[in-house]
């Protein structure tokens, strides 16, 4: 059994403010000198990207569809160690799952697996009493998910904000805050939400700082703590990225910089645990791979806001491309894979994969089961994942490469050509831990 207090930032429905509350507690809590462990349900990583700025240590996801539901509690004890508390930050609304029709992979269901009490967050924007029938409708529409508390965001003034609590003070729910509208607290979107932190490191770091200040004046920290600890043990052990028979000797290149952020933790600790030493390097500035790299790995981003800059570095394209050619394995994920094409909306990237990529007005969105269809330095033929899809582009299939995967109902996606596999597909390997051990004996056998 593991104690560790907790809490569930919650909304009534997205929009609401859950970015803002709990990026903003964790920010107070940790100026009080509280370490703060920063967790965000479900797949997103640009939320995360925020909260490891606000908590001072790595953001991280919960998702039951992508890692299943018995490896929440182990995920979370893992990224939770040492911390003081944990504020988990939910996804849509509460009780919103991956159908829409049922709950599974809501921020209702991960608060159940960790018999996590509720903060909920209520946008107080047009509404006065009702907001006491809406705290009153999510309190007891699951009785397995406790609200134990109620932010109260984007209120009009003092007067409004008495109306509000009292309102909701006979639900015996307490109101643990109440922000009021601030345009200062906001931050610039782009097409797939928010701008990630990596691209604005500075104006985040103050933006935080700021929400930081106000959240801790507006929130009643101390009943939150109170909540948090009523949380009660968890019963279970902290997931292992260690693998069983190390790879010693392999060194991964891994894209990173502002164009390349969308990367989960667990993956780099199990390519870490597997034995690889890891090189980080800016395919956007750096002039070349870093010394000695025996795999490339390019996750998700937004490089299409980069183009240029990616397109001008020829001598870091050009290195890329010798490095697939010789046959050394090259995982791409999502924004991984138009910086492998020909092009970018007519951009020249490296052109591993002969294939063009454009932006589209058109959003492809959702979680996907997928089977591997071609043998490659990630997946063997017939391996079934889930991973998830979030992106606005479009590539032309390249000729005479093999699709990575089937997707039911939906078709063929992605590519594998010789050591390279290309992939809209975001994957959580924590629930794969045997794909990031098959690269480093990939690599390893093609160096050797």
């Amino acid at each position: 059994m593991v104690d560790i207090p907790r809490i569930v930032v919650a909304g009534t429905h997205s929009g609401v403010g859950k970015t803002t509350v709990s990026s903003g507690l964790m920010a107070a809590l940790r100026a009080g000198g509280i370490r703060v462990a920063p967790v965000k349900v479900g797949p997103d990583f640009i939320d995360p990207s925020y909260h490891t700025l606000a908590a001072g240590r790595p953001g991280r996801n919960l998702d039951p569809f992508l890692c299943g539901e018995d490896l929440i509690v182990p995920l979370f004890l893992h990224g939770a160690r040492g911390a003081d508390v944990a504020v988990v930050e939910g996804v849509m609304g509460l009780f919103d799952g991956r159908s829409g029709g049922g709950d599974f992979a809501s921020t209702a269901h991960v608060a159940r697996l960790l018999r996590a009490p509720v903060l909920l967050v209520v946008d107080a924007s047009a509404v006065a009493r009702s907001a006491a029938a809406m705290v009153h409708g999510y309190a007891s529409f699951d009785p397995r998910v406790r609200v134990g508390g109620v932010i109260l965001n984007r209120v009009g003034s003092g007067a409004h904000e008495r109306m509000l609590r009292e309102a909701i003070e006979p639900l015996g729910i307490p109101v643990l805050g109440a922000l009021r509208r601030d345009g200062r607290l906001s931050s610039p979107e782009r097409h797939l939400g928010l701008v990630p932190a990596a691209e604005r490191r500075k104006e985040a770091r103050e933006a935080l700082d700021l929400l930081g200040e106000v959240l801790g004046r507006r929130l009643d920290l101390g009943g939150i703590l109170r909540l948090a600890r009523s949380a009660g043990p968890l019963e279970g052990r902290p997931w292992s990225p260690e693998a069983p028979e190390p790879v010693s000797g392999v060194r991964v290149a891994v894209a990173s910089g502002a164009a390349f952020s969308f990367l989960y933790r667990e993956n780099l600790e199990l390519l870490r645990g597997a034995g690889a030493e890891l090189l980080f390097f800016d395919p956007a500035s750096d002039k070349g791979l870093p010394e000695g790299a025996d795999a490339l790995y390019v996750g998700g981003g937004f490089p299409e806001a980069y183009a240029g800059e990616l397109a001008a570095n020829g001598p870091l394209k050009e290195e890329v491309r010798r490095f697939a050619s010789e046959g050394r394995p090259v995982i791409a994920e999502c924004g991984g894979l138009l910086y492998l094409a020909r092009s970018l909306d007519g951009e020249r990237m490296c052109g591993v994969l002969d294939a063009e990529a454009r932006m589209t007005d058109r959003l492809t969105l959702g979680y996907r089961e997928a089977r591997a269809l071609s043998g490659s330095p990630l997946a063997e033929a017939g391996a079934e994942v889930r991973g998830h899809e979030f992106h606005y582009s479009a590539v032309e299939p390249p000729a005479g490469e093999s699709p990575a995967w089937e997707l039911p109902g939906r078709g063929e996606e992605g590519f594998v050509a010789g050591g390279v596999h290309a992939s809209y597909l975001h994957l959580h390997w924590a629930s794969h831990p045997e794909m990031p051990r098959r690269l480093l004996r990939y690599a390893a056998g093609v160096r050797a």
